[in-house]
């Protein structure tokens, strides 16, 4: 609707992952290291948390596209199964065939990791939204491990999911799983700077002309960064409302004003971990730094006509 309105070529804000418009901030790019590591080394679990919306999966997506068929891989993206249909799911991943008993199935998988030794190849099962897990799926997957084991692991399993895995993890119950993860990660939100380096980097894959100028004033980054904490998702829910918002307006460019009144307009109660309201700003909040520059101007005004009309001189001078 808004794209020929602010010379776009395609939507900046999407909410579904695209490998065109992925950017790596720091903690990103760190993440990424940390899964292709996980991929090449031999420390069987590897735990990857971050809040909602942080890009877990895009992460995920991003390390799936790269591998292409140079490994074997079976991402779940619902870990809520049975455990029958867990294997049977694995198993269709891995070619292999699941007949609903599992000692068969663990004898064509210990097959399989004796072949990837020999063609140096790995199997990867990556579980993201971990933090669901049911308790006997993290039972099957611990036994997994301990199959992996006896071939050098070349299994390696990646728990992906919500900072609450970290609580999972801590339950007495979990202490065997807990105890065999090897390499371990938490994403970070966004830094101020990277929300700037982030949205002029979506608008850029869109086909955005620098020529036109900036879109959102620094003020408006720096209302959107309080807003939503750093968290993409939520940038994107964010900037897709307020171009929407200019666009009905007239406005080619978008203010702090405009990101203030969407963000009051979708924030609602009790959601402040989503989307945090941008409170208004105080009388003394909007003119205190005003008011004195005034003053200081002011004071060196009077300074400078005590000087130059003689006032200093006559004061003195009745002093004397």
């Amino acid at each position: 609707m808004y794209r020929e309105f602010f010379g776009l070529q395609s939507k900046p804000f999407e909410l579904t992952s695209d490998s065109r418009s992925l950017f790596l901030s720091e903690t990103h790019r760190q993440g990424l290291a940390t899964l292709k590591y996980g991929v090449v080394s031999n420390s069987g679990f590897l735990l990857l948390t971050g809040g909602v919306g942080t890009g877990k999966t895009t992460l995920i997506n991003a390390l799936v596209t790269e591998l292409k068929d140079s490994h074997y891989l079976c991402l779940l993206s619902n870990p809520i199964l049975e455990v029958a249909d867990f294997y049977r799911y694995f198993a269709a991943k891995l070619g292999l065939r699941y007949d609903g008993v599992k000692s068969h199935f663990l004898l064509m998988l210990s097959q399989l990791l004796e072949k990837c030794l020999v063609t140096n190849r790995k199997v990867l099962l990556i579980i993201d939204e971990a933090h669901a897990l049911p308790y006997d799926l993290f039972e099957e997957i611990r036994f997994l491990e301990n199959v992996s084991s006896e071939q050098k692991n070349i299994l390696s399993i990646f728990l992906v999911g919500q900072p609450e895995l970290l609580g999972r993890l801590a339950e007495e119950r979990l202490r065997a799983v807990r105890q065999r993860v090897g390499i371990r990660f938490h994403l970070e939100p966004l830094t101020s700077a990277d929300v700037l380096a982030y949205i002029n980097y979506r608008l850029m894959v869109a086909g955005r002309d620098t020529s036109l100028g900036d879109l959102f004033t620094d003020k408006a980054v720096e209302y959107i960064h309080r807003a939503t904490g750093g968290v993409p998702r939520v940038i994107n829910v964010v900037c897709d409302n307020a171009m929407l918002t200019a666009y009905s307006r007239g406005q080619r460019q978008i203010d702090h004003t405009i990101i203030q009144e969407c963000v009051k307009q979708m924030y609602i109660p009790g959601d402040e971990n989503v989307l945090e309201p941008i409170p208004e700003q105080s009388f003394w909040e909007k003119w205190l730094w005003p008011l004195i520059v005034c003053a200081a101007v002011l004071e060196i005004l009077a300074v400078w006509l005590a000087v130059h009309c003689g006032l200093v001189d006559y004061i003195v001078g009745l002093f004397k």
